[in-house]
């Protein structure tokens, strides 16, 4: 399956398929249940791509997540060289960015939202703490969509009102994303210092985020209910695409559910602990998705399966 993936892919040379397969292994080890859903429910040909834009924007988090705000954004500037240094040389001695340089060589537009990914990290280095609403709709407007928008390009339509639309359901759906991301990591962000939960809601509830307990509680509801509209607003995401991606989206989209139904019961408890979805409902929802990509494929002709 893999070594056909990268035939598929057009990565042919004997170093580069070296490097596809380490990052693959890197995103099956940190992003298990995500590397299951392309490895089952994308096209051959498109899973290598997404391999290596996935492991290059962890890769960056890693880089500039560790340190104090000066050692981080110091961090970045050296990482910023070496990605632009590569992707203008089409090379470099890091695997990771050999392997994003040939998939922007392949999908130029990459290029472009590697550039927004590495502006937004600005943002994801200087902040602190997020004020209210506004300011956590600014950060995922100039961070967490650039960063989903490094693989979901690879999947857009070619047209340019149908990209609009796409990018516009993406949108979307990360800013539910990140809402959740910041309820099941709030143990881990509140020891960083780095809290994600909008300050004027934790105020507005006065809830204590080191401590379950009832305002805590209903702070946490208030933040699912708002990823949930902005869920359901993201509904249309897998109609914006062509067949042969929809399945991915919409195993995409339900899995963000499911971290949500697993917030919703966690409630207050989160305060000391994380959260994730369910292990046999995520199993089952690829299994479901495929099984449809499956009868899918073959209702359609086969020039139309992208294959």
């Amino acid at each position: 399956m893999w070594k056909r993936a990268l035939d598929r892919a057009g990565v042919r040379e004997p170093r580069l398929r070296r490097d596809y397969t380490e990052q693959r292994r890197a995103v099956r080890r940190f992003a298990t249940a995500e590397y299951a859903a392309a490895r089952i429910l994308l096209p051959a040909a498109l899973l290598p791509h997404v391999v290596a834009a996935v492991a290059f924007m962890h890769d960056t988090d890693d880089r500039i997540d560790r340190g104090t705000p000066d050692e981080r954004a110091a961090a970045l500037t050296e990482w910023d060289g070496l990605v632009r240094k590569a992707l203008a040389e089409g090379d470099s001695a890091l695997p990771v960015l050999r392997c994003l340089a040939r998939t922007a060589e392949r999908h130029p537009d990459v290029r472009a939202h590697v550039n927004e990914f590495l502006r937004g990290c600005e943002r994801e280095v200087a902040w602190r703490t997020i004020a209210d609403d506004e300011e956590l709709r600014q950060y995922v407007r100039e961070y967490s969509l650039p960063a989903l928008m490094l693989t979901a390009c690879l999947l857009a339509a070619g047209d340019a009102a149908a990209r609009a639309a796409f990018t516009e359901g993406c949108h979307l759906l990360i800013r539910a994303m990140q809402r959740i991301d910041f309820l099941e990591d709030l143990p881990e962000d509140v020891r960083a210092g780095r809290p994600g939960v909008p300050a004027d809601a934790v105020a507005r509830h006065g809830a204590d985020l080191t401590r379950p307990g009832p305002a805590l509680g209903r702070l946490v509801e208030e933040q699912a209910d708002r990823a949930a509209a902005d869920l359901t607003a993201a509904a249309p995401l897998p109609t914006l695409v062509v067949p042969p991606y929809r399945p991915f989206v919409r195993a995409l989209v339900g899995v963000q559910r499911l971290r949500l139904d697993a917030v919703r019961r966690a409630g207050a408890s989160l305060a000391t602990r994380t959260s994730g979805p369910s292990a046999p409902a995520a199993a089952l929802l690829l299994l479901r998705e495929a099984a449809r990509r499956v009868r899918d494929s073959a209702g359609r002709p086969a020039a139309a399966c992208g294959r």
